[in-house]
């Protein structure tokens, strides 16, 4: 395969307008990110299908943003891949709003190694002006490392040229795979507050992926807390006021409470593993989205308010 060749298989799918899975309705017919799963399984090594995905339905209005937390293993990146279309052995149906410009940062950082990192980010977003580069490199510490190749970059580095690749694209749609891991707390948090940001300025709907309960408080309009696989969605938690700048003491409440349903719902290890990561999220201050949307949610699926 030759690189032209390589740069759309890696990349093409970001930029691709629309995406119709299945039986699903056309594109766009709701202006909604609407995801219904009847179920997604895969073909085990010895015989037989691996059923990690259950029963559920998640429906986000324009510039709504949610975050999918559960257990490690619940299939929280399978939805990500079936809503991207990367994915389309399942059952149920996506729909994205039309002419939707997806941006993806994967929980790998995915670059083409022979590119440098302006090369990579131009090869997503070819419209980029100059001066919107120069400020997305600024706002992501990469000014310096412009002309470097991916080889030389650390894994926070590499993650942040991932995170600058998706907003490059000015997307519609963001879709965010655990994309801070591996950041130190203060990089992290500007790039939180650089989403908050973009969500602000624009209309952007995004779907998130996280262990971080504080971190899901702080970016989402709502958190859907998934259980152990096959997955379905044991509640969904509005977060009043979102991205609203909160004191440490107020977001270990509402992360506490939290807490407690992932308990009483049996997922205890990842009640525990939550509780650890506790004092490393530091909240971003933005204004409130305007956009609020109703969920639609499967049988399982509870509305829990605060």
């Amino acid at each position: 395969m030759n690189s032209s060749g390589a740069v759309h298989s890696l990349i093409g799918i970001m930029t691709t307008p629309t995406i119709r899975l299945n039986d699903m309705s056309p594109a766009g017919a709701s202006g909604r990110l609407e995801l219904h799963i009847k179920q997604k399984s895969y073909r085990a090594a010895a015989g037989g299908r691996l059923h990690v995905v259950g029963e559920l339905s998640i429906a986000l209005a324009k510039g709504e943003v949610a975050a999918l937390v559960g257990p490690s293993g619940c299939g929280k990146t399978t939805l990500l891949r079936i809503v991207t279309g990367l994915d389309r052995d399942f059952e149920g149906t996506v729909s994205l709003p039309v002419n939707c410009k997806l941006g993806v940062v994967f929980q790998e950082p995915r670059l083409l190694p022979w590119r440098t990192v302006e090369e990579n980010i131009r090869l997503i977003a070819p419209q980029a002006s100059a001066q919107s580069l120069e400020t997305l490199f600024a706002t992501h510490g990469l000014t310096e490392h412009r002309q470097h190749y991916p080889g030389s970059l650390s894994l926070g580095q590499a993650r942040r040229v991932a995170l600058a690749r998706a907003f490059a694209v000015e997307p519609d749609l963001l879709i965010l795979d655990e994309p801070f891991v591996s950041l130190d707390a203060a990089l992290a948090d500007r790039l939180r507050g650089e989403l908050t940001e973009l969500v602000f300025r624009r209309p952007v709907t995004t779907l998130i992926v996280t262990h971080n309960i504080e971190e899901a408080i702080g970016l989402a309009d709502r958190v859907f807390l998934l259980s152990s696989s096959p997955a379905h969605v044991l509640a969904d938690v509005p977060i009043e006021h979102p991205r609203k700048s909160r004191s440490a003491d107020e977001i270990a409440v509402m992360a506490n409470k939290i807490r407690d349903l992932l308990f009483h719902a049996g997922l205890q290890g990842m009640r525990r593993s939550a509780h650890r990561r506790r004092m490393m999220w530091s909240a971003s201050s933005s204004r409130r989205s305007e956009n609020r949307a109703s969920a639609s949610q499967a049988p399982q699926a509870r509305v829990v308010r605060f």
